[in-house]
């Protein structure tokens, strides 16, 4: 009988597949909405110590193949986004939050506030496009160490370290945040990127610089799994530019225990994770799977 749960460290999932930071993650209808279409968990949006605007408009450019974007991770602060968590958590939905902050205090002040109500915390150490914050930060090994040990001294819930592209090794962060004390590792957030009007010319976002995300970006997120799970012990996470039942299977096999889907969501709504679950199912069948578990990793053996 096939069994879609996994395990991600002490977490037990009912299946691989999990909501993204960043994409339908703002309120309590939007992420319960998800969980409901089949999510294993939802990831909240990236929240900060206090409420940010964010980057004026234009802050998206959405391309065939991709998406580009600049929001300036804007948030309404941890105090008053706690109420979605609390309700969240009050429903048996498995909830992860994700905290952005300048150091390792205001990082451990985030993720006590949100320990009652989270299953886990995902530490965003890879926004390529807030200064100061994210991957200005998430790109330093020592940086990293730091920040999460001071999470992992402060909370007793699992610590993801979500992890950026935009760097010559991924390895060496990721090897950072296992030493740290790092539950897990995310890979990728979005890869730095722009777009210039050239009727105008100059660039089209208002930040000038982004991230972008979608299908374009597999490659990259795949390569940075396949490279972490070869580099340390913890589970890895993949994510970027998921859409289908093969793009999961891909990451499963490059090393990854269980997915993030973001963008895929805006092109295909949120039936996308029953869809997926379905056809995951039937490969799992034809390929004689019982488990998930069972192709993790499977590219290193037979590569």
């Amino acid at each position: 009988m096939i069994k879609l749960s996994v395990e991600v460290a002490s977490l037990t999932l009912r299946n691989p597949l999990m909501l993204a930071s960043g994409v339908l993650d703002e309120s309590y209808e939007s992420m319960k909405k998800i969980w409901n279409s089949g999510a294993g968990a939802v990831i909240t949006k990236s929240i900060g110590k206090t409420a940010r605007a964010g980057y004026p408009n234009p802050v998206v450019v959405n391309e065939d193949g991709y998406l580009i974007n600049a929001m300036g991770l804007p948030n309404p602060g941890i105090d008053d986004f706690i109420n979605i968590i609390e309700k969240l958590n009050n429903e048996k939905i498995k909830v992860i939050t994700s905290i952005f902050a300048e150091n390792g205090d205001d990082f451990s002040y985030l993720a006590k506030k949100a320990e009652q109500y989270s299953t886990a915390i995902e530490l965003n150490l890879s926004c390529p496009h807030a200064k100061g914050l994210g991957a200005e930060i998430g790109s330093n090994a020592d940086n990293v160490y730091d920040i999460v040990k001071s999470v992992k001294s402060s909370v007793k819930i699992p610590v993801w370290a979500k992890l950026t592209p935009n760097i010559a090794d991924v390895s060496e962060i990721g090897i950072a945040a296992e030493e740290g004390g790092a539950d897990a590792v995310v890979a990728i957030n979005t890869v730095r990127a722009m777009a210039i009007d050239i009727k105008i010319k100059k660039p089209v976002l208002s930040n000038r610089y982004g991230g972008m995300s979608g299908k374009a970006i597999k490659p990259v997120g795949i390569a940075a799994v396949y490279k972490l799970y070869e580099s340390v012990k913890i589970p890895v996470i993949g994510v970027g530019g998921i859409e289908s039942f093969e793009d999961v299977v891909e990451y499963m096999m490059a090393g990854a225990c269980s997915v993030e889907i973001g963008t895929a969501i805006a092109r295909f709504g949120v039936n996308l994770f029953n869809k997926i679950l379905t056809e995951l199912q039937i490969y799992m069948k034809e390929n004689e799977y019982d488990s998930p578990r069972e192709m993790v990793g499977v590219a290193h053996i037979n590569g």
